[in-house]
Protein backbone atom coordinates (compact mmCIF):
# COMPACT_ATOMS: atom_id res chain seq x y z
CA UNK A 1 0.00 0.00 0.00
CA UNK A 2 2.77 2.22 0.86
CA UNK A 3 4.63 1.95 -3.02
CA UNK A 4 1.61 4.42 -4.35
CA UNK A 5 2.78 8.02 -4.75
CA UNK A 6 0.75 10.82 -3.42
CA UNK A 7 -1.12 11.72 -6.46
CA UNK A 8 -4.65 12.38 -8.07
CA UNK A 9 -4.26 9.14 -9.60
CA UNK A 10 -3.05 6.73 -6.86
CA UNK A 11 -6.48 8.49 -4.75
CA UNK A 12 -8.88 7.49 -8.20
CA UNK A 13 -6.75 4.14 -8.25
CA UNK A 14 -7.55 3.15 -4.49
CA UNK A 15 -11.87 4.70 -4.87
CA UNK A 16 -11.75 1.97 -8.20
CA UNK A 17 -10.76 -0.44 -5.41
CA UNK A 18 -13.56 0.58 -2.88
CA UNK A 19 -10.51 2.00 -0.53
CA UNK A 20 -11.33 5.84 0.75
CA UNK A 21 -7.76 6.48 1.37
CA UNK A 22 -5.81 9.53 2.98
CA UNK A 23 -2.28 10.47 3.81
CA UNK A 24 -1.25 10.97 7.45
CA UNK A 25 1.93 12.83 8.58
CA UNK A 26 4.78 10.86 10.73
CA UNK A 27 5.71 13.84 12.27
CA UNK A 28 3.24 15.56 13.30
CA UNK A 29 -0.42 13.27 12.65
CA UNK A 30 -2.60 15.32 10.44
CA UNK A 31 -4.29 13.74 8.36
CA UNK A 32 -5.18 14.96 4.53
CA UNK A 33 -7.77 14.18 1.75
CA UNK A 34 -7.56 13.99 -1.14
CA UNK A 35 -3.87 13.25 -0.05
CA UNK A 36 -0.75 14.94 -0.18
CA UNK A 37 2.68 14.27 -0.34
CA UNK A 38 3.92 17.28 2.20
CA UNK A 39 2.53 17.87 5.23
CA UNK A 40 1.28 21.86 5.55
CA UNK A 41 0.82 22.07 8.73
CA UNK A 42 4.75 21.20 9.99
CA UNK A 43 6.04 20.95 6.33
CA UNK A 44 6.70 17.56 6.76
CA UNK A 45 7.54 14.98 3.55
CA UNK A 46 6.92 11.48 5.36
CA UNK A 47 3.50 10.49 4.95
CA UNK A 48 1.94 7.36 4.44
CA UNK A 49 -1.27 6.32 3.58
CA UNK A 50 -3.83 5.09 5.81
CA UNK A 51 -7.29 3.95 5.13
CA UNK A 52 -10.15 5.96 6.54
CA UNK A 53 -13.48 4.41 8.01
CA UNK A 54 -15.59 6.30 5.61
CA UNK A 55 -18.03 7.11 8.17
CA UNK A 56 -18.78 10.88 9.05
CA UNK A 57 -21.52 13.77 9.62
CA UNK A 58 -22.58 16.28 6.85
CA UNK A 59 -20.48 19.55 7.56
CA UNK A 60 -21.87 21.50 5.10
CA UNK A 61 -23.43 21.37 1.81
CA UNK A 62 -25.37 22.80 -1.71
CA UNK A 63 -27.86 21.77 -4.26
CA UNK A 64 -26.61 22.22 -7.78
CA UNK A 65 -29.39 22.89 -10.79
CA UNK A 66 -26.97 24.45 -13.40
CA UNK A 67 -24.62 21.63 -13.55
CA UNK A 68 -20.76 21.17 -15.42
CA UNK A 69 -20.60 18.86 -18.58
CA UNK A 70 -19.88 15.83 -16.67
CA UNK A 71 -22.82 15.91 -14.08
CA UNK A 72 -25.25 16.85 -17.53
CA UNK A 73 -24.16 13.95 -19.25
CA UNK A 74 -25.41 11.83 -16.24
CA UNK A 75 -28.79 13.64 -16.37
CA UNK A 76 -28.73 16.05 -13.83
CA UNK A 77 -30.11 19.65 -14.79
CA UNK A 78 -32.29 22.62 -13.49
CA UNK A 79 -34.86 19.81 -12.68
CA UNK A 80 -32.83 17.04 -11.45
CA UNK A 81 -30.30 18.82 -9.32
CA UNK A 82 -27.78 17.07 -6.78
CA UNK A 83 -25.89 17.84 -3.97
CA UNK A 84 -22.29 18.05 -3.18
CA UNK A 85 -21.29 18.43 0.51
CA UNK A 86 -18.62 18.39 2.79
CA UNK A 87 -18.46 15.49 4.71
CA UNK A 88 -16.03 15.60 8.62
CA UNK A 89 -15.06 12.00 8.80
CA UNK A 90 -14.76 10.39 12.31
CA UNK A 91 -10.75 10.47 11.94
CA UNK A 92 -11.29 14.16 11.76
CA UNK A 93 -10.49 15.53 8.88
CA UNK A 94 -13.29 16.48 5.93
CA UNK A 95 -13.79 15.60 2.17
CA UNK A 96 -15.87 17.18 -0.31
CA UNK A 97 -18.38 14.43 -1.70
CA UNK A 98 -21.44 14.16 -3.81
CA UNK A 99 -24.37 13.75 -1.66
CA UNK A 100 -26.63 10.43 -2.29
CA UNK A 101 -29.86 9.05 -1.49
CA UNK A 102 -31.33 12.71 -0.24
CA UNK A 103 -34.18 14.35 -2.20
CA UNK A 104 -32.11 17.79 -3.08
CA UNK A 105 -35.30 19.30 -4.13
CA UNK A 106 -35.90 19.45 -0.72
CA UNK A 107 -32.79 21.05 0.94
CA UNK A 108 -35.29 21.86 4.31
CA UNK A 109 -35.41 18.31 4.94
CA UNK A 110 -30.78 18.20 4.82
CA UNK A 111 -29.51 18.59 8.21
CA UNK A 112 -26.30 19.51 8.80
CA UNK A 113 -24.72 17.05 11.39
CA UNK A 114 -26.40 14.11 10.00
CA UNK A 115 -24.68 10.63 9.87
CA UNK A 116 -23.25 9.62 6.79
CA UNK A 117 -21.47 6.64 4.81
CA UNK A 118 -18.86 5.83 1.81
CA UNK A 119 -20.57 5.05 -1.29
CA UNK A 120 -18.31 4.67 -4.32
CA UNK A 121 -19.90 5.05 -7.58
CA UNK A 122 -18.39 3.17 -10.19
CA UNK A 123 -18.94 4.96 -13.95
CA UNK A 124 -17.33 3.08 -16.55
CA UNK A 125 -14.60 0.87 -16.52
CA UNK A 126 -11.89 2.61 -14.54
CA UNK A 127 -13.70 5.56 -13.52
CA UNK A 128 -15.34 5.82 -9.52
CA UNK A 129 -16.50 8.85 -7.87
CA UNK A 130 -16.85 9.78 -4.02
CA UNK A 131 -20.35 10.02 -3.00
CA UNK A 132 -21.81 9.22 1.08
CA UNK A 133 -25.35 8.62 1.16
CA UNK A 134 -26.98 8.55 5.25
CA UNK A 135 -26.15 6.41 7.45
Amino acid sequence: MQDRPFSDISFESYLNEEKLMGSRCSGCRTLYLPPRPICTACRGSQMRWEQVSGKGRLAAFTCISIAPPAMIAEGYNRHNPYISGVVELEEGTRVDARIEGIDPRKPEEIRIGMPLKVRFLHRGEHRTYLAFDPA
